[in-house]
């Protein structure tokens, strides 16, 4: 059953001033908060491996942000832009990012009541320029609510659509930083293990690590592992609802290893699971209930947004997961790809996670409901108050956070 939580429950007062407009100049100089049932303390996030039991696996999301933002104009002359979201035709990310010549995609139109019909065609001031001689343009194919319109992209050249956006395409730093997108934000709006292309938004709290972090973690023995889910902007859609339970989940891609998979069904008593964001929290917790899928209904599929509140389930970690491999292995496939629309809110019962490292996020989010289960009842308010009392910053640039599971 869905649980009857306002969202005005969740609320904080963040002064414009505390959101982190820009990056720190080296990425692990930001402050580093740690919690521990009921105890806070402060450091700066370098130190972050000292504060990881050895031998502790560390889950990092190792998608990487593409230059999702084209801007084009009518021959009106009005501007349009265009935010891609999620392949269509060819729906599979690396096959669409490989096209050559078009491909169509799910996307949110700005300036979408200038656009009813036919082309649009990228704006280049520069006619010798690299990006002008594709001549991109983009036709509307359905228009829809929200994220709901398609657009497919045409272009000259024989280069891939991964390259068209190399070229041409903007990186969409979060709106909330009220600022064009400028050059630093290409390599610090991406953390430095970023691989696989495919989100809108950063997995912000890798952006703290640095190579001397990784050797620190390799010296204290901690495994560190990836998953891959592409974030999409439902990362940023606010709860509108006085409920949570009246909120629609955004849903997201995700894939993992087989490897990996058999690696979390050899972990050691008390060996903990660290994640690495929000994103490889909600990736993690996913595979327990496709774990229960595949004993339940024999083949796994998509995590609904309320199925961990529906009953209650008796498998450990341990044997959903197991599920998992032995369904990969009997289709002989090396991973799993699948999606989750889940909602982690209060209440909810962690399978996997023990330990999370985070950014601050904003009042009234999903996030934030997801740290407030983590850590246990109103625990999310002494921690939020400790960093708006103590100087930290907020948001996808601001400071991070070590937290403990209740």
């Amino acid at each position: 059953m869905e649980p009857k939580i306002k969202i005005q429950d969740y609320s904080y007062n963040l002064p414009q001033e505390r959101i982190a407009k820009y990056p720190l100049e080296k990425r692990d100089s930001s402050k580093l908060l740690i919690y521990n049932k009921g105890e806070i303390k402060e450091s700066i996030f370098r130190t972050l491996p000292s504060f990881i039991p050895q031998g502790s696996l560390m889950v990092f999301n190792n998608t990487k942000v593409v230059p999702a933002r084209l801007f084009f104009r009518k021959e009106t002359g009005a501007l349009i832009e265009i935010f891609c979201l999620e392949p269509v035709n060819p729906s599979d990310y690396a096959v669409s990012f490989a096209s050559s010549g078009c491909c169509s995609w799910n996307v949110v139109i700005g300036n979408a009541r200038k656009w009813k019909s036919g082309e649009v065609y990228l704006m280049c001031d520069n006619a010798d320029s690299e990006a002008s001689k594709l001549n991109l343009r983009a036709e509307l194919i359905s228009k829809g609510q929200n994220n709901g319109s398609i657009v497919k992209f045409i272009w000259d050249g024989g280069a891939s659509f991964s390259e068209v956006l190399d070229i041409c395409g903007r990186i969409p730093i979060p709106p909330y930083l009220n600022r064009d997108t400028e050059a630093l934000d290409y390599e610090r709006y991406q953390t430095l293990y970023a691989k696989i292309k495919g989100s809108v938004a950063a997995p912000t709290a890798g952006l703290h690590f640095t190579g001397e972090v990784f050797e620190a973690l390799e010296n204290k023995c901690i495994e560190k592992e990836n998953v891959c889910l592409h974030v999409g902007a439902g990362t940023f859609v606010p709860v509108k609802s006085e409920y949570i339970a009246d909120h629609k989940m955004h849903t997201e891609p995700f894939e993992v290893s087989l490897a990996f998979l058999e690696k979390l069904c050899s972990l050691k008593d008390g060996q903990k699971v660290v994640a690495v964001g929000t994103t490889s929290t909600r990736t993690l917790e996913s595979l327990y209930f496709i774990g229960v899928q595949c004993i339940e209904n024999g083949r796994p599929g998509p995590v609904e947004q309320w199925e961990p509140y529906r009953k209650e389930y008796v498998y450990t970690m341990k044997e959903a997961i197991g599920a998992i491999v032995s369904y990969l292995q009997s289709n002989n496939m090396d991973k799993l790809v699948a999606r989750t629309g889940i909602i982690i809110v209060p209440s909810y019962k962690f399978r996997v996670v023990d330990m999370l490292v985070t950014n601050f996020h904003q009042p009234q989010s999903t996030l934030l409901l997801l740290i407030s289960a983590f850590i246990g009842g109103d625990s999310w308010k002494d921690v939020y108050n400790y960093a708006l009392d103590n100087g930290f910053r907020f948001l996808s640039y601001g400071d991070s956070s070590l937290l403990f599971r209740l």
